[in-house]
C-alpha cells in the first residue's frame, strides 16, 4: 500500500538555523533517503518552498478567488513530504519516525487512494 508522509515544520524555527546545523540535517535527510531507496520503500519525495511562495486558490460560485500563502496561520507548515510503499500503518508509522524533521516538528501519515483505472 502507499502513504504519504507529509512534513510539518516550524518556518521560523527552521529559518534560524546556523549553516551547520542545516548541513547536518540535509545529510541526515540523505542517509534516510537512501536508505528507504534501498529498503524499496521509497516511491517519490520532494521538499516545498516556503509558504510565502505559495497561492491558495478557491472557487466559490464560479468565480475564481486567490490568496497569497496558506488558508490558515499554524505553527507547523508542510515543508516537504515522501510517497513510500509499505506492507501496513505500523510499517509507514516507523518509516516516518525516522523522518529527521519527526523530532521537532511532525509526520502526517496518510494512506493513498489509489483510482482504478
Amino acid at each position: 500500500m502507499q502513504y504519504l508522509l507529509m512534513i510539518y515544520s516550524n518556518e521560523v524555527e527552521y529559518a534560524k538555523r546556523d549553516a551547520a546545523t542545516t548541513q547536518k540535517v540535509v545529510a541526515e535527510y540523505q542517509a534516510f533517503t537512501q536508505s528507504i531507496i534501498q529498503s524499496g520503500n521509497f516511491k517519490g519525495a520532494d521538499r516545498l518552498q516556503p509558504t510565502s511562495t505559495a497561492t491558495t486558490v478557491r472557487v466559490r460560485d464560479g468565480k475564481m478567488l486567490t490568496t497569497d500563502g496558506p488558508f490558515a496561520e499554524t505553527r507547523e507548515q508542510l515543508g516537504g513530504y515522501y510517497l513510500i510503499e509499505a506492507k501496513d500503518l505500523d510499517t509507514a508509522i516507523g518509516i516516518a519516525a525516522r523522518i529527521p524533521s519527526a523530532r521537532d516538528g511532525s509526520i502526517e501519515v496518510r494512506p493513498i487512494w489509489v483510482y482504478d483505472k
